[in-house]
């Protein structure tokens, strides 16, 4: 079978002996996959730089179909993650990363999927904007990558019985449920959200494609994150890996 050449993001690298290397690859035309590159990290290698986290490179697979890992014959870089002055952004990109790999099956191609993940690493790529603005980034992508693999939470009307949402005060948020719950539905839910209005506002912008740009307060860019973060805990089954906030450093005392 002859090599096919997709565009791919390279999303996870894992060394194979001494020299080669296992690489998951999101591509454009053929989804997800698992391929092992032979020699990756030889000198004067056909990878040179092609196997950096976070890059998107063209490359040359040899597809197996069988459930065993592919090989990869060849990759070019089409455009490197840099790391600029911000690790927020860092963090998001791997972020990014971790949500193609956790959400997606293999060999599912997802064309909108691939360009969206694909924007987002570019923009995230050698940030050196204001960190401030990196939230509502970070909330449109993740977003957009639930609505892509069939997991947006709802929120234009109760995910229960399909009744409007709109009520005094905060809404309901149902993790289990998968969005928004009115009065009548919200009474004995386990793992329960409550959202501002703003929040919300900020949730259904970033769920329609169509919704354009709305300025928010980022104060409820943040509310809406971080609820949009527990709700991908619970259809994971577990935290994610990488968290999208730097950790304060530690303070130690001095004696």
């Amino acid at each position: 079978m002859p090599a096919e050449k997709t565009l791919a993001i390279v999303i996870r690298t894992i060394p194979f002996g001494e020299t080669s290397s296992v690489v998951t690859l999101f591509c454009r035309e053929f989804g997800k996959l698992r391929a092992l590159a032979k020699g990756a990290w030889r000198p004067k290698s056909s990878f040179d730089r092609g196997l950096d986290l976070l890059s998107t490179s063209q490359v040359l697979v040899l597809r197996r179909g069988s459930g065993g890992l592919d090989l990869l014959t060849e990759a070019a870089l089409d455009s490197r993650f840099r790391v600029g002055t911000s690790l927020a952004a860092v963090l998001g990109g791997l972020r990014v990363a971790e949500l193609l790999d956790a959400l997606t099956a293999e060999a599912d191609p997802q064309a909108e999927l691939f360009d969206v993940a694909h924007a987002t690493l570019r923009r995230l790529s050698n940030w050196r904007e204001d960190d401030r603005l990196l939230p509502a980034i970070l909330l449109r992508s993740e977003l957009a990558i639930l609505r892509l693999v069939g997991h947006a939470p709802e929120v234009g009307r109760c995910v229960e019985c399909g009744g409007p949402l709109e009520a005094p005060g905060r809404t309901a948020f149902g993790m289990l449920e998968g969005g928004g719950l009115c009065p009548g539905c919200r009474g004995g839910r386990r793992a329960v959200a409550w959202l501002s209005a703003a929040a919300l506002a900020a949730i259904r912008t970033g769920v329609s494609p169509a919704a354009g740009t709305i300025p928010l307060p980022a104060r409820a860019i943040l509310e809406a994150r971080g609820v949009i973060t527990t709700y991908i805990t619970h259809l994971l089954g577990r935290p994610t890996r990488v968290a999208t906030r730097p950790r304060p450093p530690v303070r130690r005392r001095t004696s």
